[in-house]
């Protein structure tokens, strides 16, 4: 049989890869560089008086810069893709080389040990970081990861568990729902194997959407009852493709129908050309008269959505 020939790529497509290779020189070399020449340094303390101050509540969250969130369901904490490191990406001869923080992590990693529950959406170096895992480890904590990426979390954790899309996951009295996003999960360039999820989070002190990364979709118009709904709102440009914009995430946040917004993805690693500050910019504008619907807080902050005796 004749081998068929194969369409070639879109002109589009072969903008848009341009692009991207024209953003990431403009960026990557500075920071390997940096990479060699600085160490990595680790935010000492800090975190014995947010977990405490997060603990009195039923429904409570604090953002810790990027994607990472810290979240008190009645009286479990649940803390999601946590990245407390200084710089991410691939280590190298005991240096890891890649972006450096923007702004410096409220809290260190050891001390979030022993958080019940992790949710890690998938294995981006800005989402599922080995170092903060490494020193996160411990027999009392449960990781939730997509398919295909269990072998990534460090040794030490009571169990990890792979969860496939359209799968839930009950821990006493938390059930995680895992959600397909417009997203992919690759760890490298020749790494396709591994999946995505956005995370719902029930309990019977509230409810939150998680949804890690993804680009426009509709995937989470079907949740209902959300208390508050994560969304990353940065590195649209140019990864429209992947990294939904302010305005597109104002949409999916309404059709939600949740009570409350939490923008992260922003202002902690320049992963792409927009200014650090536009995406909150671009989100109050499109928000408008409701924008007290945005929980706007400084990395560390804890915001209360429902106390004990609400």
């Amino acid at each position: 049989m004749e081998p068929q020939p194969q369409p070639a790529p879109s002109r589009g497509r072969l903008e848009r890869t341009a692009r991207s290779i024209r953003s990431g020189l403009r960026r990557y070399p500075a920071q390997i560089v940096r990479s060699l020449l600085s160490r990595d340094l680790a935010k000492e303390g800090g975190a014995v008086r947010l977990l405490h101050e997060l603990a009195p509540h039923d429904l409570a969250l604090s953002w810790l810069g990027h994607a990472s969130v810290v979240c008190q369901f009645g009286e479990l904490q649940v803390a999601v893709d946590p990245v407390l490191s200084s710089r991410i990406g691939p280590r190298i001869a005991g240096r890891t080389i890649g972006l450096g923080r923007v702004s410096q992590a409220p809290i260190n990693a050891p001390s979030l040990r022993g958080v019940p529950l992790v949710l890690l959406t998938h294995a981006h170096f800005d989402h599922l970081d080995k170092p903060t895992l490494k020193q996160m480890a411990s027999p009392d904590t449960t990781v939730v990861v997509p398919v295909g990426c269990s072998r990534l979390v460090p040794r030490g954790f009571a169990d990890v568990v792979e969860l496939r899309a359209g799968k839930a996951f009950e821990l006493r009295e938390l059930r995680v729902d895992a959600i397909q996003p417009r997203h992919w999960g690759a760890r490298t360039a020749v790494d396709r194997a591994r999946g995505v999820n956005s995370y719902l989070v029930r309990s019977d002190a509230g409810s939150v959407l998680f949804t890690g990364d993804s680009a426009s979709t509709d995937a989470f118009d079907s949740v209902e009852d959300v208390d508050v709904a994560v969304f990353g709102i940065g590195a649209y440009e140019p990864w429209e493709h992947m990294h939904a914009t302010p305005e597109q995430v104002w949409s999916m946040f309404q059709r939600t129908g949740a009570r409350y917004l939490l923008p992260v993805h922003h202002s902690t690693f320049e992963l792409s050309d927009e200014p650090l500050d536009e995406p909150m910019h671009r989100l109050t504008a499109a928000a408008g008269d409701i924008d007290g619907a945005i929980l706007a807080a400084a990395p560390g902050d804890v915001m209360v959505v429902r106390t004990r005796n609400d």
